[in-house]
């Protein structure tokens, strides 16, 4: 913890640098992607602070829509398109991705129930081999699967009519930096 805390006290000596940033923020990319600590946006994108606007959840699931029960993720999506404006959406998941390996293998989530209930949002559950470390099939079918969920949400629906938004699905390779596009008229990820 220590460094963390040494980083973020001399972060706070630069004000010149962050000045800007009080105006206000208009991103042009809402990121959704994984909460795992290995999966850091600006580090991919080589983003500066105010040029991505991030949703973050364990196994970057994107619920269901529901308006009578709004969700975080519901309020982050929709602030994002209708506020912000963005014109991009990226859900990115990544290699070697603990909630996507244990739907593929079908792990017992007795012992966390918060973590076995958000999970089954995710459905279908992801295709892939039992003993691939990387889940890579797994994690790739379930982006497009939160792809195809997004779309159902009333706000993206309309933006995607009118040409106003792009979704796009990425997955990132924690054990070599690599970043893979899906290609929608080959249906493969292939290298940015």
């Amino acid at each position: 913890m220590q460094p963390l805390i040494d980083n973020a006290r001399l972060f706070g000596q630069r004000p010149e640098e962050f000045a800007k940033l009080a105006e206000g923020q208009s991103p042009q990319v809402l990121f959704i992607t994984c909460s795992d600590s290995r999966v850091v946006p600006a580090l991919i994108t080589g983003a500066r602070p105010g040029e991505l606007f991030e949703l973050r959840t364990a196994g970057n699931i994107v619920p269901p829509y529901a308006s009578a029960h709004p969700t975080s993720e519901a309020c982050t999506i929709e602030y994002a398109v209708q506020v912000l404006g963005v014109r991009d959406i990226v859900v990115c998941g990544h290699s070697h991705c603990g909630a996507v390996g244990a739907l593929v293998r079908g792990d017992d989530l007795n012992a966390v129930p918060a973590v076995r209930d958000w999970l089954t949002h995710a459905t279908p559950r992801p295709a892939g081999e039992q003993q691939d470390p990387a889940v890579a099939e797994g994690v790739q079918g379930h982006v497009l699967t939160q792809l195809l969920r997004l779309r159902s949400y009333p706000c993206i629906e309309k933006k995607l009519g009118d040409g106003q938004l792009a979704l796009h699905a990425w997955f990132y390779e924690v054990h070599t930096g690599a970043v893979r596009a899906h290609d929608p008229q080959t249906d493969a990820f292939t290298a940015l």
